[in-house]
């Protein structure tokens, strides 16, 4: 965790146990331009996203106790409470969202200073993993070589002795398969 999330960190334990005000007022001074300029780029008008921003800083307060720093950084616990917060104002209005995985929620590094780049990149990768794990060996395999040892449809035929219509085709139900199962997770994919 960077310098900056840390000390957000413990100003959140400080409104968790403490219902410290000079916390909170921190943490909604630091935060609620930066998750309400996210919101406005995220498609939202400026008033809902005002709105949604006032909810998910409430949230904050009423619930820090609930903020893990093991499972994530101040800015991603904060930003994810804003996007179902958003999620479920949308529902209402049954307006249409940009998905997950759209510009708007491309993220870089989870760690970064800037909080505005620190949403869905460890929810993305863990449910590809998970995916992953559930392919068929053969499959798997195959994925291994074309992306992370970046062979070709060709090399990977002559290093497995499989014919090259085999490799493609295994590679494409793959993903397929990897497409579904991220989908499922409610995770949108560029696979």
């Amino acid at each position: 965790m960077t310098p900056l999330a840390s000390t957000h960190a413990a100003l959140i334990v400080a409104v968790a146990t403490a219902r410290d005000r000079q916390a909170f007022a921190a943490l909604f001074d630091h935060y609620a331009p930066r998750i309400e300029a996210w919101l406005i780029r995220s498609g939202a008008d400026p008033t809902t996203a005002e709105e949604i921003c006032q909810d998910a800083m409430a949230t904050l307060w009423r619930k820090a106790h609930l903020y893990d720093p093991a499972k994530a950084t101040p800015a991603t616990w904060l930003y994810r409470i804003a996007r179902n917060r958003r999620i479920d104002v949308a529902r209402r209005n049954r307006v249409t969202l940009i998905e997950p995985g759209d510009a708007a929620f491309d993220i870089v590094d989870e760690n970064a200073v800037d909080p505005d780049a620190s949403v869905d990149a460890r929810d993305r990768d863990d449910a590809l993993r998970i995916a992953m794990a559930d392919l068929p060996a053969e499959q798997l395999a195959l994925v291994r070589l074309a992306f992370f040892d970046s062979l070709s449809h060709s090399a990977i035929a002559e290093r497995t002795g499989l014919p090259l219509g085999t490799v493609k085709s295994r590679i494409r139900l793959a993903f397929s398969r990897l497409r579904r199962a991220l989908e499922s997770a409610g995770v949108k994919s560029a696979i």
